[in-house]
């Protein structure tokens, strides 16, 4: 058997004359779905695949459909002749452009063999002299594959050649998926030997010597690998100590390395290439002169083999020397290392004439997190889920490690400048627009539906409902490096059915038995507006964790990201949150110098005075001057006998009705001044998402809140339900009687183990309102208690609202994992500006 090793992702043009077996071959060894036949599509578009004046229509399909396979990075073979010169070249410009590598596999049958099979199959009816042009043409062909730009050609020769190979499909070089690590990435090392050892030791590892002294190899108790960024040489005092350790760790197996541009041109100059002796490649060469010649060959293999880039950890994780694109992760070309090696460059100089880098890394979008060095920084900075680990060290800087997956940095101090850098190092300039913030192009869907994944489930946006979000994004939002979350709509419970009542708290129980949750925990429904409250310890932890600078440390927004008061009022609140914060000791117990707040602002006029005055208020002054008036003139005509007692009646209940519309309405008016909080959920601290904590917990830390300020905080009211016991089930709705009687608004019924999954593995609620009957005159009007009207509304929908509900659920606590994980903010944008999406959906506001 003869194997010729195929890479896994790349272009293979299988090439012969008519009859060598080519479609054989590939149904033999390759998949259908990766087989695309030049006949196959001369029959899909002209219903004949010998049709050769179909050909180019059926090659322009062809191509086609090969690009959409590369671009999703799949194997693709063109069974075809492909044979002459064009054909060939259409092949490897497409590999190219997809990055990916073109592979020939030559099936070469003797003509008169491939004679023979052809006059048995009745559907080939071409002559004989074709089948001799393309054999002339294929041995032309022979000569000048590799040049053509092949990087691999496989020649079978004869019948016995052809049926003995296998294909084995073998990984890039660059694709190290299976490797998990634990990694220490590290930065450039610049011929740095000390600061490296003294950076290792740092992190743990432990060094090998050879007799002289030497560092050789090193390796990690933890089993750790290291991934060295590249530019290992130049500029530093030991760049043969340099390369003889990590020599020694790639070939133990506890390092891997990429390329970086100075081993690129260290290795052309070794090779005797004509290259401008500068930026310390003259170090180099004048230290590898004191070493002999076997060192030096064995360098020069190394750095030969070193790749572009790596691909590690299942692909989450991507190393390059000055960075790599989402679309080239994984592939290979000419376009791919150089971007690796150089980085893209606007095509300006600076006034030291260095080039100016074009930001990638504001561009990125890609989940995998990628490890980059090449441009010195006196500062890591993480852009994108992507960071430079370049400190400058041979400038006086730092040797830096990124310890993956903590992401967390490990530095060592420069002993010394050993090398005067052209442009002075300097912090990294600060952005008019971070790179990570949300673009259009992010949440735009491209076909009409955009898919938002959680780790909930998918959640589709319809382009009608992205357009909404935009227009509230752009116009009405917060600062968005605050905006990390906003809250879901809140489920009504089963429609009662005890009589009189549109809402009781027996069916929001029994809502949760059927979930099969049976602890749970009844809070009470404070009657204000919905508010996140995130604050900071200080502006030095603003600008640290949202990259905001000079302004209020936090900010106060509605539900759908807008702010709730003014800036003066906001500051004012701000300092009185992060003072009662302090005093609780919260900042210590959560360990972290910032938190998001799920709140109630009180009163509700405080953020809905307009709508009450012009609503509501409107309403109950109408009723109030317009029904005493009418039950006059109706007691004077009954009084003279006049037959309306039955109309009087009815306005005597609309005017009683509409006193209690107007009363429920002014429970929840008073002075501005007298704004209070009401928080129930503390749902993010630094590198935690809390929401999925439970309930009680959550009740605790408000509670902290509200013993250490009073007069800003208002408690609230809780009790625990048992659903076996009935008498706790009991208690729970003679508590909610209680509370809607003195005027309460109603409560929230919540799983007391807070996050929770159904049996299907779905979401449950995690929380759905009961509220008193007099309180819900408010939103269905004076009068909705009319039995005839209460059997309508029992009619009402609630299964969109609810589905609506737990959607919105999903998008904002996979909003909060993601900022918990320091992914990039337009990672984090992504599932808010779903969640305002979604709201843009015609769900009745009153439900």
């Amino acid at each position: 058997m003869t194997e010729l090793p195929v890479p896994a992702l790349s272009l293979v043009a299988l090439i012969g004359i008519s009859g060598s077996g080519k479609s054989t071959f590939a149904g033999r060894h390759f998949a259908p779905s990766q087989v695309l036949s030049s006949d196959g599509f001369r029959a899909m578009v002209a219903d004949d695949e010998n049709d050769q004046s179909a050909s180019a229509a059926a090659f322009d399909a062809l191509h086609y459909v090969a690009g959409k396979r590369l671009a999703g990075g799949r194997l693709t073979v063109v069974d075809a002749t492909n044979v002459q010169d064009h054909a060939r070249t259409n092949l490897v410009a497409l590999a190219r452009a997809h990055d990916v590598l073109p592979v020939a596999i030559v099936l070469d049958l003797p003509e008169d063999e491939a004679w023979a099979r052809t006059q048995r199959r009745p559907d080939r009816t071409f002559d004989r002299p074709v089948l001799a042009r393309q054999s002339r043409d294929l041995r032309r062909t022979l000569k000048k594959l590799s040049r053509e730009g092949f990087r691999t050609v496989h020649v079978l020769r004869g019948h016995e050649e052809i049926e003995a190979a296998t294909i084995r499909l073998q990984p890039l070089y660059n694709d190290r998926r299976e490797l998990a690590g634990p990694f220490d990435v590290i930065g450039d090392v610049h011929g740095c030997r000390s600061e490296l050892e003294a950076l290792l030791t740092r992190l743990g590892w432990e060094l090998s010597r050879d007799d002289a002294g030497r560092p050789v190899n090193a390796a990690h108790p933890d089993g750790r690998t290291a991934v060295f960024v590249g530019d290992l040489v130049d500029r530093g005092p030991d760049s043969p100590g340099v390369l003889r350790l990590v020599m020694g760790m790639v070939r133990a197996g506890t390092a891997l390395c990429v390329s970086g541009n100075h081993e690129a041109k260290l290795l052309r100059k070794l090779r005797g290439k004509q290259v401008t002796v500068s930026h310390g490649l003259a170090e180099s060469l004048a230290q590898l002169e004191g070493e002999d010649d076997a060192f030096v060959a064995d360098a020069s293999a190394f750095m030969y083999g070193l790749v572009s880039h790596y691909i590690l950890d299942s692909g989450r994780l991507a190393v390059a020397h000055a960075g790599i694109k989402e679309e080239y992760q994984g592939r290979a070309s000419g376009r791919v290392r150089a971007f690796c090696l150089y980085g893209d460059t606007t095509g300006e100089t600076d006034e030291y004439g260095l080039p100016v880098r074009y930001p990638w890394a504001d561009d990125y979008r890609g989940s995998a997190t990628v490890v980059y060095g090449h441009t010195p920084t006196v500062e890591p900075q993480w852009v994108n889920n992507t960071i430079c680990v370049d400190t400058g060290c041979v400038f006086g800087g730092e040797l830096t490690a990124l310890r993956y997956p903590e992401r967390t940095l490990v530095s060592v101090p420069a002993e010394r400048e050993h090398y005067a850098p052209v442009r002075p190092l300097a912090p990294v300039a600060v952005r008019e627009r971070p790179g990570d913030l949300l673009d259009v192009a992010d949440v735009l869907p491209g076909s009409g539906r955009r898919q938002l994944e959680t780790p909930y489930g998918r959640i589709p946006i319809e382009a009608p409902q992205a357009a909404a979000a935009l227009e509230v994004l752009g116009r009405f939002a917060v600062d968005p490096r605050w905006l990390i979350y906003l809250p879901p709509t809140m489920a009504p419970a089963p429609t009662a059915k005890a009589d009189g009542y549109l809402e009781h708290p027996r069916e929001a129980l029994e809502g949760y038995r059927a979930a099969g949750v049976t602890r749970l925990i009844c809070e009470e429904k404070h009657m204000g507006s919905r508010a996140l409250v995130l604050v900071c310890r200080d502006e030095a932890a603003a600008e640290r964790r949202f990259g905001v600078r000079g302004g209020e440390a936090g900010a106060i927004y509605t539900r759908t990201g807008r702010p709730f008061f003014s800036p003066a009022v906001t500051a004012d609140l701000l300092a009185r949150v992060r003072a009662a914060v302090s005093t609780a000791d919260l900042w210590a117990a959560l360990e972290t110098d910032w938190l998001l707040l799920d709140a109630e602002i009180l009163p509700w006029s405080a953020k809905a005075g307009e709508l009450i005055r012009g609503q509501y208020a409107t309403v109950g002054a109408a009723a109030g001057a317009a029904l005493p008036a009418t039950l006059a003139v109706l007691d004077a005509a009954l009084a003279r006998g006049l037959d309306v007692k039955e109309l009087r009646d009815r306005t005597q209940t609309r005017a009683e009705n509409a006193a209690l519309f107007t009363a429920a309405y002014r429970r929840y008016v008073r002075p501005t001044a007298d704004v209070t909080i009401a928080p129930f959920a503390v749902l993010a601290a630094e590198g935690a998402n809390l929401a999925g904590k439970d309930n009680g917990w959550h009740l605790a830390m408000a509670d902290r809140l509200v013993a250490a300020d009073g007069a800003l905080f208002t408690p609230t009211a809780r009790v625990h339900v048992d659903l076996d016991d009935p008498a706790s089930v009991a208690a729970a709705e003679s508590w909610w009687c209680d509370l809607t009687a003195a005027g309460g608004e109603g409560m929230v019924v919540k799983p007391a183990d807070g996050l929770l999954r159904t049996a299907r593995g779905s979401l449950v609620h995690p929380g759905l309102k009961c509220r008193g009957r007099e309180y819900l005159r408010i939103i269905y009007g004076p009068d909705y208690t009319a039995p005839e009207t209460l059997t309508g509304l029992r009619g009402r929908n609630l299964g969109r609202k609810r589905n609506l509900a737990l959607r919105e659920h999903a998008l904002g606590l996979g909003a909060l994992d993601r900022f918990a994980a320091g992914e990039p903010l337009w990672r984090v944008h992504e599932l808010v500006f779903g969640v305002l999406a979604l709201e843009s959906e015609p769900v009745d506001p009153r439900l």
